[in-house]
């Protein structure tokens, strides 16, 4: 997968990145960093994309 690549992330992973960018955003943030911190976020939260193999916690 290449660098920067999402396809790997659930819809749901992906509505809350743009929701924390959306956040940033407003609070004066330049939107590239609001979005890197955002993916930085979930990634820190849900430990990254889509995890696959049995008595993996989604």
């Amino acid at each position: 997968m290449p660098q920067g690549d999402k396809t790997a992330y659930t819809d749901k992973q992906k509505r809350k990145a743009a929701h924390i960018a959306e956040s940033y955003a407003e609070k004066g943030v330049p939107e590239d960093e609001a979005e890197a911190r955002a993916w930085a976020t979930v990634n820190t939260q849900d430990g990254g994309g889509r995890k696959s193999g049995a008595g993996r916690k989604t």
